[in-house]
Parts: structure tokens; C-alpha cells; sequence
């Protein structure tokens, strides 16, 4: 079935339910609140409509509702759950072209009710044609937690912008750059903390006639591949950008994410392929920014875990530019977890030591951390994963418990485990290709594998 959503103006329209139950009484509520003028036909109507018609919020008849009942009115609901009332109420609605919902019987229905997230002035609205009432609830319950209290009042803010800018005959591209400069400012914050003064100054200012304002940076992490894993500031930072600058690893799942006015520019290098110089990608952010261009810098895990992120944001900053940091999920963490393993364990493992085999360290450093802590992570191993494991066996013993992980969290995930001596071996024959981590210690083990003493160990007791 296919639906044309609106939104129905009822204020002071006849409306009209059928039913004595509950579910009746809500109905009548929610055409109350729309701004209705409410009859409801009922033969035992429960305590909740009698309540409503004693404080005058409805018109209630205590008899048995008929079809006829629709007469005159503008839209009806039948609550009833009587089949047969609810088809003879249905050919009336046609006859009469009155707008009917006839509750739980689609193909009787002329509109369906959505589930809704108030913050008026906005209002989503949530429908699934009548197939699935537990899907709309379910998508209204996490809009609900996504749209703050602070949506409300900021609908309303620029509600009045725009009224000021259209007096003016301000073009609308100009609009549109002032609507997205009030989107991305600290208004909405403002008005969550109940700030309401500061927050219309903040505006003011934001509004006020003159050249353009320059754009900013974000340096946004994309998490180790899934896009359920991205922050709500990173989505937000997606949704509004102008120019993603995205590196060669993230996943096209979480570009789809991006608004549809966004431009993707790819800037990351794979596999010695050539790609930009990570300078020339610093000077095209700066130039962005100062054309006033909105842009993110999409990194995949962390930007401040071997992203680079650091060098960044000291050059955007050195150039005067507006830059915020969205911290992602970085692999070191999330790729073991992905494979199910614990980079601490009580009795096993209580120090971790991430790097990253991209370059590599000095050859004395990766031996210092490997024997420093219990387990080893080490970010895009791949091209010099032989080297690394033969250094990491020449201290830890060849045959310490080795994993690695690639393409975690994405459907094709693969895991490789090995001591460590042969683990650059089991992965050239198991065909693993980039993105991927390797762990070093006992927890990249099977549980099976581990030292009896550990598997032993009984449960700490829980505590109060």
C-alpha cells in the first residue's frame, strides 16, 4: 500500500468516535488535543470518556453507535471493534466523504493515525500504512530520545528568522546558509540548558546582514567500519556537512549516512596506492573552510588513535579556522571485542599496550611493549606483519596466543588465530586483506586455550 503523508489542520472540525473502550477514550483525546470538536458514540462508555464529557472536553452519547453516526462529520474513528459496524461505517465514510480510520482494518481506513514526537512546533509524524503499529512505536521511541526538549523552542527560533528573512527578501540561498549556520551553532545547546536569552542573542548575532561567514572543520572518527557504531555527534556532523574528506576505509555504509547536499572528496591512500599527500589534504581543508564550506574530515576508528588527527587540528587551528574533534570508536578496542576478546581479563590480562605496525616503531619500542603489558594491540599490521611477529616472538616465545582481526564488525569479518611464530603464515593462506588488527597475549587464546590456573579461577563475587 502506498500512503501520501499530510498533516491535518483540526482546529474547531467535527470529529467523531465510535467505541466505549479505552482505546476510544485515547482516540478522542488525541483529536482534543489537534484542536477538534469531539463526539463519541458509546452504549457503556468507560471511565475515562464519562470524565471527559463531565469536564466538557467531549460530547458523549450513551448509545449503541451506528454508521449514520458519520453524518456531518469532517473525520471519524471507529474504535469500536465491531467488524460489522466497522463495514457499514466504512461504505458510510464513502457515501458522506468523510475521512475514516477504522482501527485495525487497513483496508477500511482513508488515513492511518502515525505515531507521533511532539515538539511543537514540531511534529514527526511516524506511519507504516497500518502494517505495523509496534514498528512506528519502536521508531518513535528512539526519535524520541534523538530529539531533545531544546527541538521545540528551536523550531520557533528560526520560524521567526525565516519570517525576518523573507520581509527582507533575503534569496534563499542566502536562507538556506543561515538556517545551516544556526543548525551547527551552540543555539540548541543553549536552549537544552533552559538559557533562553543567551540562546536568542547567540542568533542575533548569527543572523545579522554582511559577508558570509567562513566555514569549519570537523574531525570526525568513523568508528572500525559500522555505522551503528558512530557517535550522535558524529551523524549530526554527517548530516550538515557541506565536503566529506573521507579516508579510503570507510565503509560505504556509514557515507550513506551524509546528507544529500554533501560532496565526497576521497583522500586516504590504500594498499601503496597512490593518494594525496597528507599535507595537500590539510591545505584543501583550510581553503574549504575559508570559502566558508562546512567540511568533515571522516577518519576510520579514532582521528586521535594513529589517525593523524593531532597534526590537524594544530594546522587548522595555526590557520585561524574553526575546528571541532568527534572522538570515534577506535579498532584497538573494538575489533577485539568484535571477535569476542577481552583485552583484560582478572587473573589473565591488566595492561594493555596499543601501536600501530603503519611505519612501524623503533625496534626496541615494540619489544618494551610487548613485554610491558599483559596485551599487545597493533593498528594496520598487515604490510609488516611477518617482521612485527618474529620481533614480538624473539621476546614473548614463539608460541604466545596471536589474533587478527579483519574487517571488524562488517559482515565478511574474518579471525585468524595462531601463536605467534605462525600467525603471518595462517593469515596469508586464510587470504586477509586490510582493514585488520592483530592481538598478542594470552586473551587472543580460545577460552578453551587458556592456562588451566585461569580457567580455574572461580568468578569474583558480585557485590551489592
Amino acid at each position: 500500500m502506498t500512503v501520501y503523508p499530510v498533516v491535518l489542520d483540526l482546529t474547531d472540525r467535527a470529529c467523531v468516535v465510535l467505541g466505549e473502550t479505552n482505546l476510544a477514550a485515547r482516540k478522542a483525546q488525541e483529536l482534543v488535543a489537534a484542536g477538534a470538536r469531539v463526539t463519541v458514540v458509546a452504549g457503556q462508555p468507560c471511565s475515562a470518556l464519562t470524565a471527559a464529557a463531565a469536564a466538557g472536553r467531549i460530547t458523549l452519547h450513551r448509545r449503541v453507535p451506528r454508521s449514520a453516526d458519520l453524518r456531518g462529520a469532517w473525520l471519524a474513528v471507529d474504535a469500536s471493534g465491531d467488524p460489522r459496524l466497522g463495514r457499514l461505517a466504512f461504505a458510510e465514510a464513502e457515501r458522506s466523504r468523510v475521512l475514516l480510520n477504522v482501527v485495525d482494518r487497513p483496508a477500511c481506513c482513508h488515513f492511518f493515525a502515525p505515531a507521533v514526537v511532539r515538539r511543537d512546533p514540531l511534529v514527526v509524524a511516524i506511519s507504516t500504512g497500518g502494517a505495523s503499529p509496534f514498528v512506528a512505536a519502536a521508531v518513535r521511541q528512539r526519535l524520541e530520545r534523538m530529539l531533545g526538549s531544546e527541538w521545540g523552542p528551536f523550531t520557533g527560533l528560526v520560524g521567526r528568522v525565516r519570517r525576518r528573512l523573507r520581509a527582507a527578501e533575503t534569496p534563499p540561498a542566502q536562507q538556506a546558509a543561515v538556517y545551516r549556520r544556526l543548525l551547527q551553532s551552540p543555539v540548541r545547546a543553549l536552549l537544552r540548558q533552559g538559557r533562553l536569552a543567551e540562546a536568542e542573542d547567540a542568533a542575533a548575532r548569527l543572523t545579522q546582514p554582511g559577508p558570509p561567514a567562513p566555514g569549519r572543520v570537523a574531525l570526525v572518527g568513523a568508528g572500525p567500519g559500522s555505522p551503528e557504531l558512530l557517535t550522535l555527534a558524529a551523524q549530526d556532523c554527517l548530516a550538515d556537512a557541506g565536503v566529506v574528506l573521507h579516508d579510503a576505509l570507510v565503509h560505504p555504509d556509514v557515507l550513506a549516512l551524509c546528507g544529500p547536499q554533501a560532496r565526497l572528496v576521497p583522500v586516504g591512500r590504500r594498499g601503496g596506492k597512490p593518494g594525496p599527500e597528507h599535507a595537500d589534504v590539510i591545505r584543501l581543508m583550510i581553503e574549504l573552510a575559508r570559502a566558508g564550506e562546512d567540511v568533515v574530515r571522516l577518519k576510520g576508528g579514532d582521528p586521535f588513535v594513529f589517525g593523524r588527527g593531532g597534526e590537524e587540528l594544530g594546522a587548522l587551528r595555526e590557520a585561524g579556522v574553526r575546528v571541532t574533534v568527534v572522538a570515534g570508536v577506535t579498532a584497538a578496542t573494538a575489533a577485539p571485542a568484535a571477535a569476542g576478546i577481552a583485552l583484560t581479563r582478572r587473573g589473565s590480562a591488566g595492561s594493555i599496550a596499543i601501536t600501530t605496525g603503519h611505519g612501524g616503531p623503533a625496534p626496541a619500542r615494540l619489544e618494551q611493549l610487548a613485554a610491558a603489558a599483559d596485551s599487545l594491540v597493533v593498528l594496520m599490521p598487515l604490510a609488516n606483519l611477518g617482521a612485527i611477529a618474529r620481533r614480538l616472538a624473539g621476546v614473548l616465545g614463539p608460541e604466545r596466543p596471536a589474533a587478527v582481526i579483519a574487517a571488524a564488525g562488517w559482515p565478511q569479518q574474518q579471525v585468524v588465530r595462531a601463536p605467534i611464530a605462525a600467525i603471518a603464515a595462517a593469515v596469508r593462506r586464510a587470504g586477509i586483506a586490510a582493514p585488520a588488527t592483530l592481538v598478542v597475549g594470552h586473551v587472543a587464546a580460545e577460552p578453551s586455550a587458556l592456562p588451566a590456573a585461569v580457567r580455574r579461577r572461580p568468578p569474583p563475587a558480585p557485590r551489592c
